[in-house]
């Protein structure tokens, strides 16, 4: 039986079998189902139970040995024979079948429908939380940098068309588009791509961008190992769920997202479909049209997040580096040395080594891999105005230093990471003494001089960037001189997210560091770590999206400073 199947290679691109999800669903009946990408050849799905929220499966892996298949025995008269010894015929000539590799059968979750009963207290509820992240089982997590900035726009008019080609020859009327309900949808088919993981967006019809719907919503999702958007919309006509979900004639407004990245499943697409008794404001008849016309999406405008080359993971072994993960615990001590302690796993540390000396002067030091080579490097900002760069070397120690900032840059704030999601190299941001906040974009080994808003009015002691939401993207933590600490989401664009900041913390006025740390509890784990009063360092784990109870991390912490 396995060689059979593995004689049959599903078309290029989408799984072309027959649909797996449930033939009917019924309104409220679902949440929200997440299913985790494996590596090439795994599978995560078991064919789409209705009452099942998650689901994990077996490797499928695809044959790619040559096959031997000998004929199938039969009697004279061409009928199924005996098993028990093959024909002559059959031993003399064995027919040898080579099989292709193919891809795996991508998961999938049914459609997400909106209970209707939720849809009559549109106006009050409050917009979801996002969705905790699913840790991928690939041997390198995406990160937000796996998206690939290409233009989208052809990919969406395909889309839309083809859905509103198919209601047309149903007798249905055409669904029209809104750029708020779209962007909505954009940003989940981002965070989903980014995080590898196939999972609606709880409660997706509270959000303020859903434009309070109150006649039905709906959302549906599909990959594909190629670019072929109008396949995914094929692929949604033949599943009955989701079928359903195109031909509901409740429907009046849609938005699509289109993503791309450079794994195994290079399209992601995400559709939310919404009922309006009366249209909401800023209608428009196609995406990129007018309320009156269509048209073509104008191109997308440049930003300083655009990478100017693409930079691939590298692969290196840290053994015998200065600094061996992103785990690992840098520290400045009075005398100017920088301190490394290598992560040895769940929180734990081994022996303080010496990596760096003549740093006393230094107002912060960074450890990013800050020109994408494998190795991490020093980034430090001095106080007499200068910003430097020792880029590190997998054998062992840094190179000599490079200026990327003559003077100027004593008096901002910072925070380094990857802001961006589509450029794997990390940026910087900075705060000014007058509550600007700017983005550095990397240039390599260049002057650090051009820089973009990202927004004002911002007031902070200290910056630390990360994913504090687990969605994929990189968030602002701004600490505050009263200790609160107030939150930037990011949306992988220059700017944060529009919308009220919350504090996440309080009685963080003795903090005098943070940096983030990955893989400190497990394999992809984001948290922080904390330099407090009384010689503490507190680690905080934030893999659920939110701070959990900090614990503190055993060591000798006197007249050390934390570097970020």
């Amino acid at each position: 039986m396995l060689c059979a199947l593995a004689l049959v290679s599903p078309a290029p691109g989408m799984y072309s079998g027959p649909p797996v999800d449930q033939p009917s669903v019924q309104a409220g009946a679902l949440g929200p189902r997440a299913v985790t990408l494996g590596p090439a050849g795994t599978a995560d799905d078991d064919g789409g139970a209705a009452d099942a929220d998650t689901r994990t499966g077996s490797p499928l892996t695809p044959a790619v040995d040559p096959v031997i298949t000998p004929a199938s025995p039969t009697g004279d008269d061409g009928t199924p024979g005996t098993a028990t010894e093959p024909p002559a015929a059959a031993v003399a000539a064995p027919v040898t079948t080579i099989a292709e590799p193919v891809a795996p059968e991508p998961p999938s979750v049914p459609p997400l429908w909106a209970p209707e009963s939720e849809l009559a207290h549109n106006k009050t509820a409050a917009p979801a939380a996002p969705a905790p992240a699913t840790e991928s089982l690939t041997t390198e997590s995406l990160g937000t940098e796996a998206l690939v900035p290409d233009n989208n726009a052809a990919a969406i008019l395909t889309v839309f068309t083809k859905i509103n080609e198919y209601r047309v020859a149903n007798g249905l009327a055409p669904v029209k588009y809104h750029p708020t309900v779209a962007g909505m949808a954009q940003e989940w088919s981002d965070s989903i791509a980014t995080r590898e993981v196939i999972e609606h967006r709880a409660s997706f019809w509270t959000d303020p961008r859903a434009l309070n719907p109150n006649n039905g919503a709906g959302e549906v999702i599909a990959i594909r190992t190629d670019r072929d958007a109008a396949k995914l919309v094929e692929w949604w006509k033949g599943s009955p769920g989701h079928n359903a979900m195109l031909l509901d004639p409740r429907f009046n407004v849609m938005g699509a997202g289109i993503s791309y990245t450079d794994s195994l499943y290079t399209i992601w697409g995400v559709v939310n479909f919404f009922g309006y008794t009366t249209l909401p404001a800023g209608t428009v008849t196609s995406p990129g049209g007018s309320p009156t016309g269509g048209g073509a999406f104008p191109a997308a405008a440049p930003t300083v997040c655009d990478p100017a080359v693409k930079h691939m993971p590298p692969t290196l072994n840290l053994a015998s580096a200065a600094i061996n993960s992103a785990a690992d615990l840098v520290t400045i001590n009075a005398s100017g040395q920088l301190i490394n302690r290598p992560s040895t796993g769940n929180r734990t540390y081994g022996p303080d080594k010496v990596i760096g000396s003549g740093f006393g002067t230094a107002k912060e030091v960074f450890t990013p891999d800050w020109d994408r080579d494998g190795a991490y490097d020093l980034l430090t900002q001095w106080n007499d105005g200068r910003l430097t760069l020792h880029r590190g070397i997998a054998t062992g120690g840094f190179q000599s230093s490079v200026t990327l900032g003559q003077s100027g840059w004593s008096t901002f704030t910072l925070a380094v990471g990857g802001w961006c999601a589509n450029n794997r190299l990390p940026q910087l941001v900075a705060l000014d003494t007058a509550g600007n906040l700017f983005l550095y974009p990397n240039v390599g080994l260049a002057d650090m001089s051009s820089r973009t808003t990202m927004a004002t009015g911002v007031t902070a002691r200290k910056l630390g960037m990360v994913d504090y939401d687990a969605d994929g993207f990189q968030d602002l933590l701004a600490i505050k001189v009263d200790g609160g600490v107030q939150l930037y989401r990011g949306a992988g664009t220059p700017a944060p997210r529009v919308e009220v900041r919350p504090t996440v913390a309080t009685g963080w006025t003795d903090v005098t560091g943070i940096r983030p740390l990955r893989d400190v509890t497990a394999l992809n784990s984001t948290g922080v770590v904390l330099r407090r009063a009384n010689d503490v360092v507190q680690y905080w784990d934030l893999s659920a999206g939110s701070l959990a109870s900090p614990s503190n991390i055993t060591g000798s912490w006197a007249g050390q400073r934390l570097a970020q």
